[in-house]
C-alpha cells in the first residue's frame, strides 16, 4: 500500500505558516522544487491562512509611521535601504505562495508552477539581501518594517483578477520603475556587490510581472473582457496609492505591460 503524497495546498500552507526567516526561505524553495519534480499532489484541500507567519522579532509599523531613512551615503542610510528591500522580498515570498495556494485550484497547474517559481526567486532574493545586511553589521528585523504590503493580499483575497492586477501588475511593476535608479545610486557609491544584487532582482522581477500579465490577460479573454480596461477598473477599486511616473516603459513592455494599461490612469 503506497502512502498518499502531500497535497500542494498543504505544502504551501505549511510554508506560509513558517515564521522563521531562514526556515521560510528553505520551505518556499522546497515547495517549488517538490512541485516541479512531481512530488506533490495537485490537490487544493485546505485553506490558506489570513496572514502568514513572520519572525517574532520583526516590529511592524504603518507605512506613515516608518522612521526616515536618512542620507543614503551614511551607514545608517545604507542599512535602512537594504533592510527595506529585504522586507519587500520577504513579504513577496508569501505573496507568491498565497497566490499559488489560494487560486491554483481554479487557475490550473501552469499558474501554480509560475507562482511557486516566483516564490523560490523571492526566497533567493531575500537570502542575498539578508547576507548583504550581515556585511553591514545588521540583520533582517533590526529595524521596523511597514505592514502595508500584506494588506494588498487581504484586500484581493476574494478575486484572482484583482490579486493579479494589484500584486504583480502594480506592486512588482513599480519595482521595475524604481530599481534602476537605486542600482545606479548604489553603484555610484562604489558598491558593486549591491549593484549586482539589484540587477539580479530587476531581471527576475521582469519575469514575475510577465507571469502576472500573462495570466491576467488569459483570465480576461476567457471572460470576454478587455484586459487594459479591466485592469484599470480593478486598480481604481483596490489600489489607493495612485500610479505615479516615471515609468520604466521598456521593462514594462518586456513584461507584457504595455502603455495602454497604465498611461491613462497615471
Amino acid at each position: 500500500m503506497t502512502s498518499r503524497r502531500q497535497s500542494v495546498a498543504a505544502a504551501i500552507r505549511a510554508a506560509l505558516l513558517t515564521g522563521d526567516k531562514t526556515g521560510k526561505v528553505f520551505a518556499a524553495r522546497q515547495v517549488a522544487r517538490d512541485w516541479r519534480l512531481g512530488r506533490l499532489d495537485p490537490v487544493f484541500d485546505c485553506p490558506m491562512p489570513d496572514r502568514p507567519a513572520w519572525p517574532d522579532d520583526l516590529v511592524l509599523a504603518a507605512p506613515g509611521q516608518m522612521p526616515k531613512r536618512g542620507k543614503g551615503g551614511s551607514d545608517r542610510g545604507r542599512i535602512a535601504l537594504w533592510h527595506a528591500l529585504a522586507h519587500i522580498e520577504f513579504v513577496a515570498i508569501d505573496l507568491a505562495l498565497d497566490m499559488a495556494g489560494r487560486f491554483g485550484g481554479s487557475m490550473g497547474e501552469d499558474f501554480v508552477s509560475d507562482f511557486l517559481a516566483v516564490a523560490a526567486d523571492e526566497a533567493m532574493h531575500f537570502a542575498l539581501l539578508e547576507r548583504k545586511l550581515a556585511t553591514l553589521g545588521s540583520y533582517y528585523g533590526a529595524l521596523p518594517a511597514h505592514d502595508g504590503l500584506w494588506s494588498a493580499a487581504q484586500d484581493t483575497a476574494h478575486d484572482v483578477a484583482a490579486r493579479l492586477a494589484i500584486v504583480p501588475m502594480v506592486l512588482e511593476a513599480r519595482g521595475l520603475d524604481v530599481t534602476p535608479a537605486t542600482l545606479e545610486r548604489v553603484r555610484a557609491q562604489g558598491d558593486e556587490n549591491g549593484a549586482r544584487i539589484l540587477k539580479r532582482i530587476l531581471d527576475d522581477e521582469i519575469r514575475h510581472v510577465a507571469y502576472g500579465a500573462k495570466h491576467f490577460r488569459a483570465l480576461c479573454e476567457g471572460r470576454g473582457e478587455n484586459p487594459p480596461e479591466s485592469w484599470q477598473k480593478l486598480v481604481q477599486t483596490h489600489f489607493s496609492g495612485g500610479l505615479k511616473p516615471p515609468f520604466n516603459d521598456s521593462a514594462r513592455s518586456t513584461a507584457g505591460l504595455s502603455r495602454d494599461f497604465y498611461a491613462t490612469i497615471a
